[in-house]
């Protein structure tokens, strides 16, 4: 999701609510202790440089439990952001703590906000001999093509 999403989402929101990938929500009490730009300059294992910007969002929780932060006033969080640090339309990564502090992707199910887990993956599958995903086919669909390429009189066999 990109900044300027979360912007409209948040414009029409009840409520600021996040939903981790397990299916717990964070706690109602959340703060939102940064929002900034992350770069990322680096060589892949291919030898190509890549560089890669994202919005990062930090959500903590701390023990005042009355604390709820409304739309609105993440929107001007989130402006007051772009603002001062110049942050163009960028895609959302966010930072919340459980065991280590995990990145998450960002999406909207149209009341809450998702938190969607991220992978590593190679960017330079090519360089690296890492074979393609072998296509999945299942057994009666092997079935139903053998059939008819080994009909009776076919001369297949």
């Amino acid at each position: 999701m990109k900044l300027s999403e979360i912007k409209n989402h948040l414009g029409t929101a009840l409520g600021v609510n996040f939903i981790l990938p397990n299916g717990t929500m964070v706690p109602e009490h959340f703060h939102v202790t940064e929002v900034g730009v992350i770069t990322k300059d680096f060589i892949d294992c291919g030898g190509k440089v890549r560089n890669e910007k994202v919005v990062n969002f930090q959500l903590w929780n701390a023990n005042d439990n009355d604390h709820r932060l409304k739309p609105q006033k993440l929107i001007k969080i989130i402006e007051l952001s772009e603002k001062v640090l110049g942050i163009p339309d960028l895609e959302i990564e966010v930072e919340y703590q459980s065991d280590t502090i995990g990145k998450y992707d960002l999406a909207f199910n149209g009341k809450d906000f998702v938190l969607l887990a991220k992978h590593t993956d190679c960017l330079a599958k090519d360089n690296c001999g890492v074979p393609e995903d072998k296509k999945k086919v299942s057994l009666s669909e092997l079935a139903g093509s053998a059939e008819s390429c080994c009909a009776p009189g076919s001369k297949c066999c």
